[in-house]
């Protein structure tokens, strides 16, 4: 029996220490994510939420509402999200511009997901808020992440920012057959709002980014955890990209 509890002990111990080098990853991921993302085999659910209490893992979460788009003069596109299902990658992938403060300045932060798998296919972070410094390079980087043969009739979703509705973001959006979609309302481009408060609420804020070397350096760092290596309930608790992967390989099999 004493034997039976030694190795018990030893196995929370060695569990803390995972758990210690997972947070330092993700600061806010909650615990019964970090339970679906370690699957610790001695220790159910329940106990192991009373384990990170005990071991201050607990994480209270923050936001922030200000508002970054200005809408004035708006160019606005059907939405084409409403009341369409989608049933794979690449059927549509939504964008959305925000704003990260470091000493009073503003850093704007543009990301684009498929709205399928939550994958961020492209991003970019800049001083200005112009469409050559946000939508733009974003959307450019996403295509390249998707290589050729480059599927076309792809929804473009986004709110009614002057960035995607600028003549060389729809020259972009048209030479690849994209179809144009817009929001009235920022709940109906959810999926991309909610990924700016996760970058910024779960990663960029808890790692003190101070710096603009250090926003770009912990962008880049945030978005290959978010997309390998954070599991989300509503993919099976996969990771974006392992999401991708099996699906893949269920449509090859």
């Amino acid at each position: 029996m004493l034997q039976r509890s030694k190795k018990q002990q030893e196995e929370v111990f060695t569990l803390i220490e995972i758990m210690k080098q997972v947070r330092l990853n993700h600061p806010t991921m909650s615990c019964r994510m970090l339970h679906y993302k370690i699957k610790p085999g001695f220790i159910g659910r329940d106990k192991f939420e009373n384990l990170c209490r005990e071991c201050g893992f607990m994480v209270k979460m923050t936001k922030n509402y200000q508002k970054t788009t200005d809408s004035n003069g708006v160019i606005r596109f059907p939405n084409l999200l409403q009341n369409i299902r989608l049933t794979g990658v690449d059927q549509a992938w939504s964008s959305d511009i925000t704003y990260f403060d470091i000493n009073g300045i503003f850093y704007y932060l543009t990301f684009i997901l498929d709205n399928y798998s939550r994958r961020i296919l492209g991003h970019h972070t800049s001083f200005k808020r112009s469409t050559e410094q946000t939508s733009l390079p974003a959307l450019q980087m996403a295509i390249k992440v998707r290589k050729k043969p480059f599927k076309e009739g792809i929804i473009f979703h986004s709110d009614g920012g002057g960035q995607y509705y600028d003549d060389h973001f729809l020259k972009l959006t048209k030479q690849y057959k994209f179809q144009n979609s817009m929001c009235e309302y920022a709940w109906e481009n959810g999926k991309a709002e909610r990924i700016n408060g996760i970058i910024k609420n779960n990663y960029l804020i808890p790692w003190g980014t101070k710096t603009p070397a250090d926003l770009k350096k912990n962008i880049d760092r945030a978005v290959k955890l978010y997309n390998e290596d954070k599991p989300h309930i509503g993919l099976g608790k996969l990771s974006p990209i392992a999401f991708e992967k099996n699906l893949l390989n269920s449509l090859n099999n």
